[in-house]
């Protein structure tokens, strides 16, 4: 059992809940720290954040970024979302749940710009990045240690502290064995969180979550899961493989792998990642 200092990005081989070295009580630990170095990383109310980085008098205020009246919410900080305010919530019904709100339009070459930040540091630690949106993103830090004289759970660690020093914004860091575990650890502790999630964690963790948290699997999927009686994610891993792939085809293959922590697919840099016009809803 290994913990990390997220304060000093110091590693002590033992669990620890004070830091020895700096005496922060930001610590984490995890059996297999050491041994995992796939990471999601994603960038906390993005839009928001900057916007509010951007003009110190926003920062105590609930902040949606979007349209007009008639507009969707592109993103909102965590104070709006206290009140219920989502992506992709239609602006009238934003505003209604939070009339107190700032609404700022969106500033996608501010955003841009930040994002390219983000990933020049990301490539600093790793060839391995892959930029799946402008605020969210994947590291493969397997084979660093030598290069860097750190873990990569180390390495993780100052990377969230060197973007809120430069940039001004936090982070939201998974770090797993593979790029779906990655995602799943980096929604578990938000904002400003680092999670751990390894394959052995994923009857515990994954199982009592909702079916409908697994990334790929939509509302009508969900509700049709639902009526068949796979309401949390547990229920999948309950259940063998083929008897998901008679029932759901490829999709209940695809549901399975993920239930039980399987994912193949490779953090790839050359996978263009999607345009920043998507990004407006």
């Amino acid at each position: 059992m290994a913990s990390l200092c997220r304060d000093c990005s110091s590693v002590q081989p033992e669990k620890v809940e004070i830091c020895p070295v700096c005496h922060s009580d930001r610590t984490l630990w995890h059996a297999q720290l050491e041994q995992l170095s796939v990471a999601h990383i994603d960038c906390d109310a993005f839009y928001a954040a900057i916007e509010k980085r951007d003009n110190p008098e926003l920062r105590d205020r609930p902040v949606i970024v979007g349209g007009g009246q008639r507009g969707v919410v592109a993103t909102c900080c965590y104070i709006a979302r206290l009140d219920g305010v989502r992506s992709a919530m239609p602006m009238f019904k934003a505003l209604k749940a939070c009339p107190n709100a700032v609404v700022v339009k969106p500033d996608f070459k501010k955003y841009s710009a930040a994002s390219r930040e983000i990933r020049a540091k990301l490539e600093a630690l790793s060839p391995l990045v892959q930029m799946v949106s402008i605020d969210e993103g994947y590291i493969d830090l397997s084979g660093t240690g030598r290069l860097h004289a750190h873990s990569p759970a180390s390495l993780l660690a100052t990377l969230a502290r060197e973007i809120e020093r430069d940039l001004k914004i936090t982070i939201s860091i998974g770090l797993s064995e593979n790029r779906f575990l990655a995602k799943m650890a980096s929604e578990m502790d938000k904002p400003r969180g680092f999670a751990v999630v390894a394959k052995t964690d994923v009857e515990a963790v994954l199982g009592p979550l909702p079916v409908s948290d697994t990334h790929g699997v939509g509302p009508a999927f969900a509700k049709r899961l639902s009526q068949d009686g796979y309401n949390l994610i547990g229920d999948v891993q309950a259940t063998g493989r083929v008897d998901m792939m008679r029932r759901y085809g490829e999709s209940g293959q695809h549901l399975w792998d993920r239930a039980h922590g399987v994912d193949h697919r490779r953090v790839s840099p050359d996978r263009e990642r999607k345009s920043v016009s998507s990004e407006r809803t």
